[in-house]
């Protein structure tokens, strides 16, 4: 369990909602369609028998159609669009101390044209051994995301370092040796984060091999827990140093101040 974040546990109602919003965006201009048309054309054969009534109530069916065909995409894209800043929430959460095997259908956009293919194909052959594959997937996603993260937060230290450069005290000397230890800690994450990826990415070709051949994981489940591992380990660092850091900006903002 991660110490700085509660685990965040994907619920029941996490899952309807997701489908409320997928499946509402799909049907969104269909339903806001033909319900109103499909009204006025009932009405067409109840109240139609004369020209006039008959005539304005056609009008009304198109009208209706295609009126409720262009509010209903206009549904669907704001649930799209929704749907993706709630997904993304929840992913984040999800992932604060590593992605799990259990947790990959989450991240599927986030994998390769091959790997679902693979995934797809090893789930129809060998269940235990689908489980070993997304166990690595998610691992190579971890390590993904950590790299990304580790790059984007070295190249803010980077710039508030510089940014200190031109400060003369003590208090502005004491912050640079401590963004230098930051960022020694996140090369550090970063290069484990790297030596992560390229291990799964190894796995990730030994199971497709053994899925091929047939075999089974017996002799890969070493591997695979040490993975398991550092899945869990480096994003609990790397959350460990972006609290080092967000607590050095909150420094800095109070010192600037002060100079100020």
């Amino acid at each position: 369990m991660n110490e700085l974040e509660p685990r965040y546990e994907v619920t029941r109602r996490d899952l309807a909602k997701d489908k409320l919003l997928k499946y509402g965006a799909w049907t969104s201009p269909a339903l806001f369609s033909v319900v109103p048309a499909l009204f006025f054309f009932i009405l067409f054969f109840v109240f139609g028998s004369t020209p006039p009534a008959a005539v304005s109530l056609v009008f009304l069916t198109v009208i209706s159609l295609v009126i409720g065909f262009v509010f209903g995409l206009i549904v669907a894209g704001g649930m799209m669009f929704y749907r993706s800043k709630w997904l993304a929430t929840i992913k984040e959460r999800i992932a604060v101390d590593g992605i799990k095997a259990q947790e990959v259908e989450w991240f599927k956009n986030e994998l390769t044209t091959a790997e679902r293919k693979s995934l797809r194909e090893i789930e129809s052959k060998d269940l235990l051994l689908a489980d070993a594959f997304r166990d690595t997937l998610a691992a190579r996603m971890t390590a993904t995301r950590i790299l990304k993260s580790t790059k984007t937060e070295l190249l803010l230290v980077q710039k508030r370092q510089n940014k200190l450069k031109y400060l003369k005290s003590e208090n502005s000397t004491s912050l640079q040796e401590e963004l230098k230890t930051d960022a020694s800690k996140l090369k550090k994450i970063k290069t484990e984060a790297e030596e992560m990826l390229t291990e799964a990415q190894t796995r990730v070709q030994m199971i497709e091999a053994a899925s091929r051949r047939g075999t089974n994981l017996i002799d890969n489940q070493l591997a695979l827990k040490k993975l398991s591992v550092r899945t869990a380990e480096l994003p609990l660092a790397l959350e460990s140093a972006r609290m080092d850091e967000e607590i050095r900006r909150e420094i800095e903002r109070e010192f600037d101040q002060v100079e100020k």
